[in-house]
C-alpha cells in the first residue's frame, strides 16, 4: 500500500474493506499522512501513470524472492491489484504488465490448490457486476495450470452468484463442473433474466412501460451475454475426456433451447443480435470440441455394431 501512495495512488478506498487493513506493516496515522501528502501532488503522479511501473516493481520482488511472501500475503496483494486493475480511470491502461504479475503471484502461493477456493471466493466479491468480475478473468492469461484452473473456477463461482445458486450446487468439485455448468446454463434464459432483474429493479407500475421494458430487455440480454462468456471459459479450461464427452453433449443442447431459440431478433435491438451471434459461436466451439473427443460406448450410435 505503500508503494501505491507513494506511486501517485489518489484514493484512500482502494480497497474498501480489503485486504490491507489487517496488515501490520502500515501503521494507519502513516497513511493518513501519505494521503495528505497526496492530495497536493500533480495529476501526473496519478495511479493511471504509475500502474505498470508498480507492476513490473512487484513482479521483480516476486521473481527475486518467491519465498519471502506468505500465501495470505500473495491473496490479499491479488486482490489489491484486481481491485486496482478495475478502475475506471484505468480501463484504457494495457493491462500486460498486470497480466504478468499476476501469473507470477499465483505460482508462488504454496497451498495450491488448497487456496482456490479462498482465492475465488474473494474474487468474486471484489464486485457485484458482471462487466466487471468477467473483466476480472480476463486479468487471469490462459497459459498456465493454475491460471486455467482459476479462471474456470472463477467463472463457475460468478455465475452462480448471479444467478443466486452458488448454496445450491457442488460448485467445487473438479469433477462436477460441467454438470453444473449444465444446471445453470438453464437458468440463463433472457426471458427469465429479465424477470429476475424485473423483480430487483422495477415496481410493478412500470414493468410494462415500453421505455423501461426496452430498458430491462437491454439489461437482460447484457447480463446473458456476460454469463455465456463465462461459460465458453469454463468449458474452454476442461481437458475434454471421453466420460464428458456426453456432458458436454448436454450443454450444446441446453444452449440451444434455453437461449439460442429463445433470442427474437430486431433492427430496433441490436443486443439481441450480438446475443444470438455469441451463443452460435460457443455452439460452434462446444461442437468441434465434441468432434474432437471420442465418446464412451455408450454414445455411439445404437445402429452401429
Amino acid at each position: 500500500m505503500e508503494a501505491f501512495h507513494s506511486l501517485g495512488a489518489r484514493s484512500p478506498a482502494l480497497g474498501p474493506e480489503g485486504p490491507c487493513q489487517s496488515s501490520e506493516r502500515v501503521l494507519e496515522n502513516d497513511l493518513s499522512r501519505s494521503w495528505s501528502q497526496q492530495q497536493d501532488s500533480p495529476p501526473e503522479t496519478a495511479l493511471d501513470s504509475s500502474l505498470n511501473y508498480i507492476c513490473k516493481f512487484l513482479a521483480l520482488c516476486a521473481v527475486a524472492q518467491p519465498a519471502v511472501y506468505t500465501d495470505r500475503e500473495l491473496l490479499n496483494l491479488i486482490e489489491l491489484l484486481c481491485r486496482a486493475g478495475l478502475d475506471a480511470g484505468l480501463r484504457l491502461l494495457p493491462k500486460t504488465d498486470l497480466q504478468q504479475l499476476l501469473l507470477l503471484l499465483l505460482e508462488n502461493i504454496r497451498e495450491w490448490p488448497g487456496k482456490l477456493q479462498q482465492l475465488c471466493r474473494t474474487l468474486s466479491k471484489v464486485s457485484d457486476h458482471h462487466h466487471n468480475l468477467l473483466a476480472l478473468v480476463q486479468f487471469f492469461l490462459d497459459v498456465t495450470s493454475r491460471s486455467r484452473q482459476l479462471r474456470s473456477q472463477l467463472c463457475l463461482v460468478v455465475i452462480a452468484q448471479m444467478l443466486d445458486q452458488q448454496e445450491t450446487l457442488p460448485l467445487w468439485q473438479e469433477k462436477a463442473q460441467l454438470s453444473s455448468l449444465s444446471q445453470l446454463l438453464s437458468l440463463m434464459r433472457p426471458s427469465s433474466l429479465r424477470q429476475y432483474l424485473g423483480s430487483e429493479t422495477l415496481p410493478p407500475c412500470q414493468e410494462h412501460q415500453p421505455k423501461a421494458s426496452a430498458e430491462l430487455d437491454h439489461k437482460a440480454c447484457y447480463l446473458c451475454h456476460s454469463l455465456l462468456t463465462l461459460a465458453g471459459v469454463v468449458v474452454s479450461c476442461q481437458d475434454i475426456t471421453p466420460d464428458q464427452w456426453g456432458e458436454l453433449q448436454l450443454l450444446c443442447m441446453q444452449l440451444d433451447r434455453h437461449i439460442s431459440t429463445h433470442i427474437r431478433e430486431s433492427p430496433q435491438a441490436m443486443h439481441r443480435t450480438r446475443l444470438k451471434d455469441l451463443a452460435a459461436q460457443t455452439y460452434i466451439r462446444w461442437q468441434d470440441l465434441l468432434a474432437h473427443c471420442q465418446p464412451q460406448a455408450q454414445y455411439f450410435s445404437p445402429w452401429k455394431d
